[in-house]
């Protein structure tokens, strides 16, 4: 098959003919209708993440399945799927536990390295996806089926960016109605953090960020008030628009450490600030320890804390009764050969996820 193969960072990703396995027991071969190019993928094109060797990049997608291994009972070739970066073992602690997005088993990373080839050495299967590729293998808890009047490039984002931000709003914050929530960064992820709090039903939702063309964004998705906080110092805002009291819940969905700072800053006695961004490694979050003797809580958010084949199918039941902004999000359609160019794009600031499509 094609794909697109990530060598080292810094350097361009270079199409080239790779070797996939056919899908051994208790996995299924899936045909890449559509893959979101996220920005997630780009903290490893710039190292500010890492992975051990070369790779096929690409976590967010749709598809069609080909063909399955044996024991494969949930699919059958033909059915319509997105996929998800974050398979379930379904026999650890945290799968047992109700949290399948913290699942650790150490056969899930063994499988994603030994599916692809090139040039006779193994390749990297990106989080058990690898979808800037025309085919994927993964296994059969790595997916869930999506109804024929689903778009597959919508279905695509749900993979990833929709799933992790209105996840996080609706599962790992639990908003409740009536809240007050803000959300930093109003990229991709951000901008389902607000569509989670408009669903979720905050009585008031504020946008931030540097660029007006990203709150303007906002606000179509849900935000009630915005602030430029290159423009207006960020404290100030919040004490004007929550009458002094902070904010309830505060999302940081960047990752940047001084960004999540804020966050905490902003909330009120009893609030919760949510670091929903992938920040570098080894990069600290520095906040001021006497607050937490008000209460405040700072949390951590892994895919939304969504159990994906429970929670997927509710996203797409609200895109279909046209209460989740999907369509928006998909900015261009592009071809496999123009990845680099998306990613270029990505660095220029622009707000919504390109899509790959493949014919």
């Amino acid at each position: 098959m094609k794909a697109a193969v990530f060598e080292k960072a810094n350097k361009a990703l270079t199409i080239e003919d790779v070797d996939i396995i056919d899908p051994r027991q208790g996995e299924v071969l899936v045909r890449t209708s559509c893959s979101g190019v996220c920005h997630s993928d780009l903290h490893f094109i710039e190292g500010l993440w890492k992975v051990p060797m070369s790779c096929v990049l690409g976590h967010e997608a749709a598809g069609v399945v080909e063909a399955i291994g044996e024991g494969v009972t949930y699919v059958k070739p033909g059915d319509r799927v997105i996929m998800s970066f974050r398979p379930f073992c379904g026999k650890c602690y945290y799968c047992l536990g109700g949290k399948p997005s913290l699942c650790t088993a150490p056969e899930i990373d063994a499988a994603a390295a030994s599916r692809l080839s090139w040039k006779g050495k193994p390749l990297l299967q990106f989080s058990s996806v690898g979808s800037f590729a025309e085919l994927m293998v993964t296994s059969e808890n790595g997916l869930v089926k999506i109804p024929e009047e689903m778009p597959m490039a919508e279905a695509a984002l749900i993979g990833c960016g929709v799933t992790t931000g209105v996840g996080a709003a609706l599962y790992t914050a639990e908003v409740e109605g009536g809240a007050t929530a803000a959300v930093i960064g109003c990229g991709g992820v951000g901008l389902n953090i607000i569509q989670g709090c408009r669903i979720a039903g905050a009585a008031n939702i504020i946008a931030i960020d540097l660029m007006d063309s990203k709150l303007e964004m906002a606000t179509s998705f849900g935000a009630t008030h915005t602030i430029n906080s290159r423009e207006e110092n960020l404290d100030e805002a919040i004490k004007e628009i929550t009458k002094g009291a902070g904010v309830e819940y505060a999302f940081e969905a960047i990752g940047v450490p001084e960004a999540a700072t804020q966050a905490f800053n902003i909330i009120r006695p009893g609030g919760t600030a949510i670091i929903v961004g992938m920040h570098p490694l080894g990069s600290e979050i520095r906040v001021p320890g006497p607050h937490f003797l008000q209460e405040k809580k700072l949390i951590g958010c892994m895919y939304g804390s969504t159990r994906f084949r429970e929670h997927m199918p509710k996203l797409i039941d609200l895109y279909l009764q046209d209460r989740l902004d999907l369509t928006s999000l998909v900015s261009r359609r592009l071809k496999l050969e123009d990845v680099n160019e998306a990613f270029r794009s990505m660095k220029a600031g622009e707000v919504a996820r390109s899509v790959l499509e493949f014919s």
